[in-house]
């Protein structure tokens, strides 16, 4: 499906269905009216009704708010692919272009590698119709790059595990080098034995797939600040000896949205040209069962120094994210440190499952992500760290304990966890998003469809866009 943007008023066919947007106040005085309210149309938000005698589908929104907009959108986009138009057409301006193409191709998106038959749909273009071309492009030159970043994500999160496992994950990430004009270097055991990372190591250990820890880099001439955006790359998640129920097994693959969402963010970035240098660092690791696999009660030696009991060995990623903090904060000295992990079901409880949770000590950081992500059109919460569940974290025998010794405040634990791991220098500039919840759905809302969502992308490109030293 192609999306151009045109100047108003050039398409107009037999083919062509004109979108139109309208609140309920809006219809008391619409000239369609009369049409509209035999059609039993209200309205109301993410509905809709084709007037096909006029090549007219109108959608109800609540407000012309650009979160209703994305959402009608989307709506819109599947509407049509079930009808048989050929285009579609949507009047846009500045204010509201970016939330009408995520829309359309997030809405529009669809996941087919692994049908044997694919769904067939007539729509083939849908026009952005506006008075000023040249003074929109850039807006929707960067609306598409964002959109299908964010589908490219949502891709690699969909793959199966038996297909991106943490070798082909690597291959992945070098083809996106290749691609993008990036830097890769990737670490394989050997290396990663030699970096000390036992506890990364030890999650991987039963795998028949080597773990790899991977390094993009984007950098642009003379950029004015340094980004380091750390991923958990888990290719699958069994809960290793701490097996996994049967039920909570199955759409494991998405335990690698984080490292996903970050090889997205360094494609937006590149593609943006914007003047950051970021920097991706991925652990790409499997956590399976066998006879020498990593167990509860085992006490790992992490590449910072610091011990780790295990108590279970499905509180896995924080022990992966732990070696990969510690290894980007010495290669690289970033102005700014995000992590991005499908780290805790806690955080579902907390937030609920549209939410990404937002960890870390500065509040002026964590604001300016809430601004960036409201501007983006994805949903954050802050969860609070403190003194009193950092010590549900200790240890008899070992500096520090995986998980924490009551099951409440789940998500900020193991957030405290990789606190831990943060030099001190760096704790101001650190901010850990959990992503459980908003990673993956089952259920579509919004502009997501069935599975990955691609969260955190349009998030984080948002807030490199908009940053000034």
């Amino acid at each position: 499906m192609n999306i151009k943007l045109i100047k108003d008023g050039l398409q107009s066919s037999n083919n062509n269905v004109k979108i139109l947007f309208v609140t309920s106040k809006m219809l008391k005085s619409h000239k369609d009216l009369k049409m509209l309210k035999k059609a039993g149309f209200h309205a109301e938000q993410d509905t809709t009704c084709f007037l096909y005698e006029k090549n007219k589908l109108f959608c109800g929104v609540e407000t012309l708010s650009n979160d209703n907009l994305r959402s009608a959108c989307s709506t819109a986009v599947q509407a049509v692919k079930n009808a048989n138009y050929k285009e579609a057409t949507v009047d846009v301006n500045n204010k509201n272009i970016q939330a009408v193409v995520e829309g359309f191709l997030l809405g529009g998106y669809e996941y087919s590698a692994y049908k044997s038959k694919k769904k067939q749909t007539k729509l083939k273009s849908i026009y952005l119709a506006c008075e000023d071309v040249k003074a929109l492009s850039s807006l929707f030159e960067e609306a598409v790059i964002i959109a299908e970043a964010t589908c490219f994500t949502r891709d690699i999160v969909n793959q199966t595990p038996e297909d991106l496992n943490p070798p082909s994950f690597a291959k992945l990430a070098k083809k996106l080098a290749k691609e993008n004009g990036l830097t890769c270097n990737v670490l394989g055991e050997k290396e990663l034995q030699a970096e000390k990372m036992q506890s990364m190591l030890a999650v991987g250990r039963a795998s028949r797939h080597e773990s790899q820890l991977i390094h993009l880099t984007y950098k642009p001439k003379n950029p004015k600040r340094v980004v380091s955006l750390v991923g958990k790359g888990l290719t699958y998640d069994s809960g290793g000896l701490s097996l996994k129920p049967a039920t909570s097994m199955v759409t494991m693959k998405m335990d690698k949205a984080g490292a996903c969402a970050t090889l997205g963010m360094i494609k937006a970035a590149s593609e943006l040209k914007l003047d950051s240098e970021v920097h991706v660092f991925i652990g790409a690791v499997e956590n399976m069962i066998g006879g020498n696999a990593y167990k509860p009660d085992d006490v790992l030696v992490t590449r910072s120094g610091k011990t780790v009991e295990v108590r279970n060995t499905d509180a896995e990623g924080r022990l992966v994210l732990a070696d990969v903090l510690d290894y980007a904060q010495e290669s690289v000295q970033a102005d700014y440190l995000f992590d991005f992990a499908t780290l805790t079901g806690a955080c579902m409880v907390a937030l609920g499952s549209y939410t990404t949770g937002v960890m870390g000590h500065s509040s002026k950081l964590k604001h300016s992500i809430s601004k960036s992500a409201r501007v983006a059109g994805e949903l954050t919460g802050s969860l609070p760290f403190n003194k009193h569940l950092k010590k549900l974290l200790k240890s008899g025998i070992a500096d520090i304990s995986n998980t924490a010794s009551k099951p409440y405040g789940g998500a900020i634990t193991a957030g405290l966890f990789l606190d831990n791991f943060i030099k001190e220098e760096n704790k101001e500039k650190w901010l850990h998003f959990d992503i459980a919840g908003s990673a993956y759905t089952e259920s579509p809302w919004d502009c997501n469809v069935y599975g990955g969502t691609g969260a955190g992308v349009r998030m984080i490109s948002e807030f490199l866009k908009t940053l000034k030293k």
